[in-house]
């Protein structure tokens, strides 16, 4: 009899994982909040229909194992990838600020017709990122090992 993966599986490993629809994209959301980014990390080529970010991720998949083991938590770089983008605008989010530290709170999918939408980032302090897209397709990939998190703390939302 074959096992359901368990989300403490990928505790030791690097994550690729794809989204291409709401629910996939809730899991990927759920693995992104609270990550960090510079504003300069992010990038449109609108000619090729994608926006990435490039972001240090908390390693909420790996946070049992930290505590089982009683070691530090961790980060990780990670690349956050949406294809088929139309458009991107933002609100509350200086681009011309190269010191601007942005911190993802969520990810949530505004349906359209036919499988299109819009997928909006929302970001602490009030900003947020809208990507309308032609349909859902992301990836997010883990691109460095782990790290110790600077605070040493899971992010807490009191």
């Amino acid at each position: 009899m074959m096992e359901d993966a368990k989300f403490e599986d990928g505790g030791e490993h690097p994550l690729y994982l794809g989204a291409e629809s709401s629910e996939d994209l809730q899991v990927l959301a759920s693995l992104t909040q609270d990550a960090v980014f510079p504003v300069t990390e992010m990038t449109y080529r609108a000619s090729e229909r994608r926006f990435a970010i490039l972001l240090n991720r908390f390693r909420w998949e790996d946070v049992g194992a930290a505590k089982a083991r009683g070691r530090d938590f961790e980060r990780v770089q990670s690349v956050l990838d949406f294809g088929d983008v139309l458009k991107v605008s933002s609100q509350g989010v200086d681009r011309s600020d190269s010191d601007m530290i942005l911190s993802l709170l969520s990810i949530d999918f505004e349906a359209g017709e036919d499988g299109a939408g819009r997928v909006i980032l929302t970001l602490a302090g009030d900003g947020a990122i809208a990507l309308d897209v032609e349909c859902i397709n992301v990836t997010l990939r883990d691109v460095t090992r782990p790290y110790i998190a600077p605070s040493r703390k899971a992010p807490s939302h009191d």
